[in-house]
């Protein structure tokens, strides 16, 4: 699978170490990540993140090792950590090369050393990993590495006030068990010398930027130590909330071997060949997950602090799973959220990642009838479309006839809802910044679709499928004339159902925003082919970026071109501005759809698609981030890997650069 490597160059200073961030998931919802550097700059940065089952949420237990090498008075750390003032110890000085094939591995050059260093985690299990080769230029030397642990909430920052360890001495490790709750395990092929001591005022600096609590203490149970001798030794250390007592070397290995197997094998079953494809393919891994309360599979919206999410999981299924050829994991998902729709309304989230769904939105019902129907078109699973026919049928009545917040059909066929239901959902206190109350154009864009969908695979069925076919033509009658803003030549983003203007006329939202490339881009459309087509001009011109679209036009009175500061001023720029990836795959669609699939626009979106390759070496590394700044130079923000950016910019390079369709 291809691969990521990076130089000293890209890890000179600690401020440019700290902006690239790895991460590698357990198909759980647990993590191991941080910095490239081993900088923790976030709460969420550590070397074991678990989802322990019947827990509500993640939780930090490992935060990392601090590895030292000595030979006689020379002593070399390659830790790094923030403290107030000042960096110690600086051990990214040593630091020569760092890559991700597939899993993160390091290498230090450190006098007459060579420490080469990877992490990876088990899959299905809340265990991580690290692997140690030595190359020695001296006759004797030390190794000590140092575990600093937690036990709390990854949301939260922890003092040495607020928790106790207590710790049980195994073969070359220790069991831990905290006073709030958590058992785990270190162990290494290393003497483990109980040392117990805390340390004090770790900085995290991106939360520091966020505006969130950015200090804390971590313990220190002890060390493990061991001599190292002339040559090349190997040694590792894991942490696990399993019983690991008994892990030796070569268990580690072969449980290394089988990660970098599967690894490979998603390749293969993907049958993806192009390097660009395969780069993301490997970013797609992380956000499939296990349920912890159904045991069905499930989307992490992104890395390091979504849960899994309704409408984020339905637009990144196809290039999470289906394109990927993940049909069993694609099959698991909708059969997950389709258990627990209610009143025709799709779980917006479970917000703890196992906890109880919300169900907040107007979108994510309609997003997963479109990912039934893409799930069909690859696989052609009349059983599993059976089986879940209720839920659409469910969905079809519940919005012709209204379900909660406020979301109903009107008599024009058209589907109304109340405030902050939409993707573009951000608030400030209890106020919506984008409230988008009353008819959205990519709502109504959805509910014709949907209406078509469910009319093509309720025939396949041998379902009547009139009324679903009544309700799509009531719909497409009335969209434009609603909608269409003749004077910027493209669609209003919401139409009030409450307020008018001194005509009587509902008030109708100028705003260019990119919501309205959904109505050119999804497969059952409402307009005519000029107005699509300036659809995508308009788009192109007022929002287009390098690496997706901009969520306002900058000549609107509300642009942010910036997202940073703290909750409330990042909020205010979420959708006023902000640059979102994952829209630009419906752009490469309905680009594509507009120039009839023109050789020149297959090449003009294949160069504006791998414009990400070099995305991936920046912020989440080998990933896509949540967003991007409106304005040059379009710097990373949000989450650093995130579903349905990596998601839909694999999709749209497979299915409409590559041709490769089901």
């Amino acid at each position: 699978m291809s691969g990521i490597w990076l130089g000293a160059d890209s890890f000179s200073s600690y401020e440019a170490g700290i902006e690239k961030e790895w991460l590698v998931g357990n198909g759980l919802g647990g993590y191991a990540s941080s910095t490239v550097i081993g900088a923790a700059s976030r709460t969420y940065h550590g070397l074991l993140v678990a989802a322990p089952k019947g827990a509500s949420g993640r939780f930090l237990l490992l935060s990392s090792l601090d590895e030292e090498l000595s030979c006689g008075e020379e002593v070399f750390s390659l830790a790094v950590h923030k403290y107030p003032g000042t960096v110690h110890p600086e051990g990214f000085s040593y630091l020569d090369k760092f890559s991700l094939t597939p899993f993160p591995v390091w290498v230090y050059r450190v006098g007459d050393f060579t420490v080469k260093k990877k992490v990876f985690m088990v899959y299905g299990k809340n265990t991580t990993v690290v692997l140690y080769e030595i190359k020695c230029g001296r006759e004797e030397a030390r190794l000590r590495i140092y575990p600093l642990v937690n036990a709390r909430s990854f949301h939260a920052t922890t003092r040495s006030g607020d928790l106790d360890f207590f710790q049980e001495i195994e073969t070359n490790g220790l069991r831990l068990e905290s006073s709030n709750g958590f058992v785990f395990r270190i162990k290494s092929n290393l003497e483990y010398h109980p040392d117990p001591r805390w340390y004090y005022n770790f900085e995290y600096g991106a939360e520091l930027k966020r505006g969130l609590a950015f200090q804390e203490d971590n313990f220190n149970p002890g060390f493990f130590e061991i001599g190292v001798k002339k040559g090349t030794s190997r040694f590792f250390v894991a942490s696990s909330m399993e019983d690991i007592s008994s892990l030796s070397l070569e268990d580690a290995d072969e449980l290394y071997t089988r990660a970098v197997y599967r690894q490979n094998l998603l390749a293969y079953n993907s049958m993806l060949s192009e390097p660009f494809a395969l780069k993301l393919l490997r970013a797609t891994d992380p956000f499939i997950v296990k349920h912890p309360t159904t045991g069905e599979k499930s989307v992490i919206a992104g890395y390091p602090w979504f849960s899994d999410w309704g409408r984020d999981a339905m637009i990144a299924l196809p290039g999470l799973t289906l394109v990927p050829r993940r049909f069993e994991d694609a099959r698991s998902i909708l059969a997950n959220f389709s258990r627990n729709c209610r009143r025709g309304l799709i779980p917006n989230s479970f917000p703890a990642l196992g906890g109880a769904p919300v169900y907040n939105t107007v979108d994510a019902s309609l997003w997963f009838i479109q990912a039934l129907g893409r799930y069909f078109a690859y696989t052609k699973d009349l059983v599993f479309l059976s089986d879940v026919w209720n839920t659409m049928e469910d969905i079809i009545r519940h919005y012709s006839q209204g379900t909660d917040f406020g979301i109903g059909m009107d008599s024009d066929f058209l589907i109304r809802q109340g405030p902050q239901l939409t993707w573009m959902d951000a608030k400030v206190d209890s106020r919506a910044v984008t409230s988008r109350a009353g008819k959205a154009c990519e709502i109504n864009a959805l509910w014709y679709n949907a209406l078509k969908i469910t009319s093509e695979l309720g025939e396949l069925l041998d379902m009547d499928t009139a009324n679903y076919e009544s309700l799509a033509e009531g719909a497409a009658s009335n969209f434009e004339a609603l909608f269409w803003n003749s004077e910027y030549n493209c669609l209003f983003d919401t139409v009030s159902t409450d307020t008018t203007d001194e005509a009587g006329n509902p008030l109708k939202d100028p705003a260019i925003r990119p919501n309205q490339i959904l109505a050119v881009a999804l497969p059952h459309t409402m307009l005519t082919p000029y107005k699509e087509k300036a659809i995508v001009d308009r788009v192109e011109q007022d929002l287009l970026t390098p690496f997706g679209l901009r969520t306002l036009s900058r000549d609107h009175p509300h642009y942010t071109g910036h997202y940073r500061g703290d909750p409330k001023t990042r909020d205010r720029a979420y959708h006023n501005g902000t640059v979102w990836p994952w829209i630009l795959g419906a752009y490469v669609k309905a680009y594509r759809k507009v120039h009839n699939n023109s050789k020149e626009s297959l090449e003009d979106m294949r160069s504006l698609l791998l414009g990400f390759d070099k995305q991936l070496e920046e912020a989440g590394i080998g990933s896509i981030s949540e967003v991007l700044d409106g304005d040059y130079p379009y710097s990373p923000g949000g989450c650093p890997a995130q579903a349905w950016s990596v998601a839909e910019i694999l999709r749209a390079y497979v299915e409409d650069v590559l041709g490769t369709k089901p």
